[in-house]
């Protein structure tokens, strides 16, 4: 699947490394950071304002993350992050360790390893 990545919403670097990233995120109602999986890192999201919505296939699963709430994202598994309700969400976005990656996928197409 090729698609040109737009980082969706405000992004604020903290810190970027060889190894490790760190983003201050705000994703308006309506913005939404799409399908992707990362074969390497783990997508780590701390909720500091509004709330967070993971959705997650491989099984499928969603998240609601709320202010001072937390939630990893395994590695090799897809998932979208959007804004929940009707005000913005803002997070911390820790993302690592290792080479940053990120693999699109189409939800309806995508199958889990064997």
């Amino acid at each position: 699947m090729n698609e040109t990545y737009v980082r969706a919403g405000k992004v604020d670097w903290i810190a970027k490394g060889s190894d490790v990233g760190v983003q201050e995120r705000t994703l308006g109602p309506g913005n939404v950071i799409p399908w992707h999986y990362h074969s390497v890192i783990t997508d780590q999201a701390y909720c500091l304002e509004g709330s967070l919505q993971i959705e997650l296939l491989g099984p499928p699963e969603r998240v609601v993350l709320a202010v001072g709430e937390s939630y990893a994202v395994p590695v090799k598994r897809p998932h979208q992050l959007t804004c929940y309700g009707d005000r913005p969400c803002r997070f911390l976005l820790v993302q690592g360790v290792g080479p940053y990656d990120r693999h699109p996928i189409d939800p309806t197409q995508w199958k889990p390893p064997e």
